[in-house]
C-alpha cells in the first residue's frame, strides 16, 4: 500500500489542460473518450451520496461494457468496483464531514476510482484486522480489492482524494 505518491505506478497524471466534458447533468461530466474514460460526480448539495456514487459508477461500468457481465468473473470485477466505491464515498462521510467530488476513469486495463472531501485524516486499514468486529473493515476491504491505494494531499489545499485502482476483468 502506498499513502503519499501523487500518482500510482501506471497512472497518466492529470488530465490534459482544455479537456471539457459533456454534460451528463448538473452534478456530472463526460471526459473526451482519447486515452482513458473518464467521468467526475459533484457531491455538492446532495443527499444520499452513498447510493449515488454506487448509481454513478454503475452507469459507468454499462458505459464502458463491464455490466452486463458475461461471465461471473467479470461479474465479480464489476461487484468489486461498486463496493469499492461504496467504501471510499461512506469513509468520506464518516471520517471527513461527506465527499466533495468522485471521478471514475477507466483504461481498459485499470480502473481509478478517486474521492476528494475536506478531512485532514488519514486513512488506514485497521491493525489488527478483527474480522468478528463490527466497524472499521471499510479501508481493509480497500486494500483487499484493490491493486493499489494511497492519498494524495495538494499543497496549500484543505482536504485530500483517497485513490483506489483495480483490475479490468479477463
Amino acid at each position: 500500500m502506498s499513502t503519499t505518491r501523487p500518482f500510482p505506478p501506471g497512472d497518466r497524471g492529470p488530465e490534459p489542460s482544455g479537456a471539457s466534458g459533456a454534460s451528463e447533468g448538473p452534478e456530472s461530466s463526460v471526459e473526451p473518450s482519447a486515452g482513458p474514460q473518464l467521468r467526475r460526480l459533484d457531491f455538492a448539495g446532495q443527499s444520499g451520496v452513498v447510493p449515488l456514487g454506487r448509481d454513478f459508477a454503475r452507469q459507468a461500468l454499462y458505459a464502458w461494457g463491464w455490466l452486463p457481465a458475461a461471465t461471473a468473473d467479470q461479474r465479480a470485477a464489476a461487484e468489486d468496483v461498486l463496493l469499492v466505491v461504496s467504501e471510499l464515498v461512506t469513509n468520506a462521510c464518516l471520517h471527513a464531514e461527506g465527499p466533495d467530488e468522485m471521478l471514475i476513469a477507466c483504461d481498459n486495463k485499470v480502473i481509478r476510482i478517486e474521492v476528494s472531501d475536506k478531512g485532514t485524516g488519514q486513512p488506514a486499514p485497521r491493525t489488527p484486522h478483527r474480522a468478528g468486529r463490527p466497524g472499521g473493515h471499510g479501508m481493509f476491504i480497500v486494500q483487499r480489492l484493490c491493486l493499489d491505494w494511497g492519498v494524495v494531499r495538494a499543497p496549500g489545499v484543505a482536504g485530500k482524494t483517497v485513490w483506489a485502482e483495480l483490475g479490468a476483468p479477463a
